[in-house]
């Protein structure tokens, strides 16, 4: 079975999630974003208390906050960021947008160990996460999906009551509306959804109250 530990971290109070097979212990940190010394901390406690051994670092898409803790969990595991290449530009401008938001903590980019893409299938022990394209909150953004345990992790793509921004660049409404009408509203309405931002939701709940659908 798949568990999912959800962290807050960083001044964007973005959602690290550690993902793992409580059988085998195989873990995935997605969306590493922690930035402060005490949040690695609190990160690193919880992989060791409960003895996890992280085989993958997985981004759902490379905004900024979502991205501040890869470097450290990089060298920390052993273990090389993986995300959709159309993102990949993203990690050369880290350290310009974390001084643009007045973040004077050093920041330092990791560069990716591989890519991501649709239909490709991650294992975690006994559980497989799948790889859904959904492009419009940035020109990368994917989306996680366990079948077997009804799990979603949709980074910013859909949130409970909203749906990610579109006014960034590679940012586009119609594109990021669609997909989630067509590759996530088609999941089972019991999907628990774990966004980038915020509380968990189901996509039952989205379908029926989500003000942009």
């Amino acid at each position: 079975m798949l568990s999912v530990k959800n962290f807050v971290f960083n001044p964007f109070m973005e959602n690290t999630l550690v993902v793992y097979d409580e059988t085998t212990l195989e873990a995935a940190i997605v969306d590493c974003g922690c930035l402060y010394e005490t949040e690695r901390r609190e990160l690193k406690k919880f992989i060791d208390d409960n003895r996890l051994k992280v085989k993958y670092l997985l981004n759902t898409h490379l905004h900024l906050d979502h991205q501040f803790g890869n470097a450290w969990a990089a060298a920390e595991y052993g273990v090389l960021p993986r995300a959709d290449r159309n993102d990949e530009k993203l990690i050369d401008n880290l350290t310009s947008q974390a001084m643009i938001f007045g973040i004077p903590e050093r920041v330092e980019a990791q560069p990716l160990g591989g890519y991501i893409a649709e239909g490709d299938e991650i294992k975690l022990g006994n559980a497989t996460l799948s790889v859904i394209s959904v492009p419009g909150h940035s020109a990368g953004s994917v989306c996680l999906y366990c079948a077997q345990d009804g799990i979603l992790i949709a980074g910013d793509v859909l949130f409970a009551g909203s749906i990610g921004r579109t006014d960034l660049p590679g940012g586009d409404f119609d594109l990021l509306t669609s997909g989630i009408r067509q590759k996530l509203f088609t999941l089972p309405p019991d999907t628990k959804v774990y966004p980038g931002h915020g509380p968990t939701t189901t996509i039952g709940r989205e379908i029926e109250s989500n003000p942009f659908f």
